[in-house]
């Protein structure tokens, strides 16, 4: 399928709102062809000066128009794609463009797997003292979040390239136990200092059975 691109350093997964600030004349005129033909376009990651996967997103509402044409408008992320064709210049349009394959999704995660994830999330939330809005399990996914967790540019890239949805549950919940561990350690490296200088209680040993 041939769709509008507009490459971006930036992962946007399915559900997200995808907020943008349009200057540019060529996406400008994209964004007229959005409204006026309601179309899509695809956002595709430029990573390591590539262009391989991305979402394709829909416009919903325009919600500035500045003197001069720029517009901050607000889309919403639907199906995620791999790249075939890319051209700077698509058909007659200012804007680039290119042939896309949406990957198939496999949606057969358990809600053990996913109960699982959100306990981790809550737990580094906890350790983190930042505030945990508790989701009901047949409304969480591995996209939900995926923004708030901690993964980097390039793990968040990974994780838009997987299908099914059990290796995405998977991929975070590895990422939540590793980062959960290391905040463990700096609290108690924390504690650690704190107690510098201090004097402490040790517990007595028995040694009433202890043989050499």
């Amino acid at each position: 399928m041939k769709i509008p691109l507009f490459p971006l350093q930036s992962v946007f997964f399915p559900g997200e709102t995808v907020p943008l600030h349009i200057f540019e004349e060529r996406y400008k005129t994209l964004i007229d062809d959005c409204r006026r033909e309601a179309i899509t376009f695809g956002i595709p990651v430029y990573i390591n000066e590539r262009l391989e996967y991305g979402t394709e997103v829909q416009l919903v509402e325009v919600v500035n128009t500045y003197e001069g044409g720029a517009m901050d408008v607000v889309c919403v992320a639907r199906q995620v794609f791999k790249v075939i064709t890319f051209e700077n210049e698509m058909d007659d349009k200012l804007y680039a463009g290119g042939i896309v394959k949406f990957l198939e999704g496999v949606n057969e995660s358990s809600l053990e797997e996913k109960k699982s994830v959100l306990e981790k999330i809550e737990e580094l939330y906890m350790l983190m003292g930042v505030p945990f809005t508790p989701i009901a399990l047949d409304k969480f996914n591995s996209y939900i979040l995926a923004h708030k967790m901690g993964l980097s540019f390039e793990q968040e890239y990974a994780l838009l390239q997987m299908s099914k949805e059990s290796e995405r549950l998977s991929f975070i919940k590895k990422h939540l136990i590793v980062t959960i561990n290391v905040l463990n350690e700096v609290n108690r490296t924390k504690k650690m200092i704190e107690l510098n200088g201090h004097f402490k209680n040790f517990d007595p040993l028995d040694f009433k059975d202890f043989k050499v």
